[in-house]
């Protein structure tokens, strides 16, 4: 059968393993197993969040509100924008696939980091768009304007703010001194998945939507509730830009695009920001402890404005055999050798946890 020749040019992208397989493989005990490999958040949803989906379980034979009133009007005094300047996704890479059809084509090209979000890639390839990279794997703006000015075709440029996977942030003003050099023709993405935490860590980076959008009509926030708000299983994201962007955007959305009970999560989460406020605080906490296991190594590592840090490993310790050791002691954490580097990327559990992984991993670390 034939596809598209835009297709063998793409790589599957290759998710956190789930505990269930390694259940499976490896033969341990759900109880003693650890995710920390896909940035999920440890403490999980409010309860609030819980309680109200619990109520609506028997709903579920009911398509969502189409309209998704309750979470655009929530959504829209939060960031104190119209709900004209929102379009909602399941999940904020969603909203990146109709960024890449709606913008992007084999007559233009795509701006990025030379290590970020994967999916950025994936969707540019399946549209045939020429693909530019940094030398730099972390956002680097002065090679970003230098490939921008000479290539003469970007249609699209990606900033991951806070930068996944490494962990990485630009500032607020570095980041709008470089969109102000940039054609208004220009859709500028800021991946805002986790300002949440590089917000609370340092205001600099941090990023409002309506500043953003109201200085520059070709930028787009994305934003979603699988970090922060705990509700990765239920697959709710949000762009806001400005209401001509929007209504293209909205062009490419199919009804019903997020379920019944993943619009009832977002509603509830976005109420509780005591619960948002507390797991971030918590995350720093034990992200420090993380900087001095590493430091205790002499191990190099990323400063990370998200809720994981990238350690960047020696020549003679390899990514991919100290991840896969662990893996059998049940603990489960990314390696970074399918992006061209020897490092591992760890989701800042919660104490126990984090103690677990550092004793399992020092061992295996110094057997190495």
């Amino acid at each position: 059968m034939n596809f598209n020749k835009e297709l063998k040019s793409i790589k599957n992208y290759l998710a956190g393993k789930p505990i269930e397989l390694v259940v499976r493989e490896y033969g341990i005990e759900p109880k003693d197993v650890i995710k920390l490999a896909s940035n999920e958040n440890p403490y999980g949803s409010s309860p609030k969040v819980v309680e109200a989906v619990r109520k609506i379980c028997d709903k579920m034979y009911l398509y969502p509100d189409d309209s998704m009133y309750e979470l655009k009007d929530g959504l829209s005094k939060r960031f104190e924008v119209g709900e004209e300047n929102l379009i909602i996704g399941a999940g904020s890479d969603q909203i990146l696939e109709f960024i890449v059809r709606a913008k992007a084509n084999d007559k233009n090209g795509v701006l990025m980091a030379k290590t970020t979000f994967a999916m950025y890639e994936i969707y540019a390839k399946g549209v045939g768009t020429n693909i530019y990279k940094t030398k730099s794997d972390t956002h680097n703006l002065e090679e970003f304007l230098d490939i921008y000015k000479n290539s003469g075709n970007i249609s699209i440029i990606f900033l991951c703010l806070p930068n996944n996977p490494l962990g990485e942030c630009l500032s607020k003003k570095d980041v709008y001194e470089f969109i102000e050099q940039i054609d208004s023709n220009t859709l500028v993405v800021i991946d805002g998945a986790y300002q949440e935490f590089s917000s609370y860590k340092d205001e600099k980076t941090k990023i409002e939507p309506k500043d953003l959008i109201d200085k520059f009509p070709n930028a787009i926030y994305l934003g979603t509730f699988s970090k922060a708000y705990g509700l990765g299983g239920m697959r709710v994201g949000y762009g806001i830009s400005n209401s001509e962007i929007i209504q293209n955007l909205m062009k490419m959305r199919p009804p019903f695009n997020i379920t019944t009970l993943s619009l009832k999560a977002a509603i509830e989460a976005l109420k509780d920001s005591e619960f948002v406020t507390n797991g971030i605080k918590k995350n720093f906490e034990e992200m420090k402890r993380y900087e001095e296991f590493a430091d205790s190594l002499s191990i190099k590592y990323i400063q990370s404005y998200t809720n994981f840090i990238t350690f960047l490993l020696k020549n003679d310790k390899n990514s991919s055999e100290i991840s896969n050791s662990l893996l059998k002691k049940g603990i489960i954490i990314r390696d970074l050798n399918s992006y061209g580097l020897n490092a591992v990327r760890i989701t800042i559990g919660k104490e126990r946890d984090n103690s677990r992984f550092f004793e399992e991993f020092e061992k295996i670390y110094n057997a190495g």
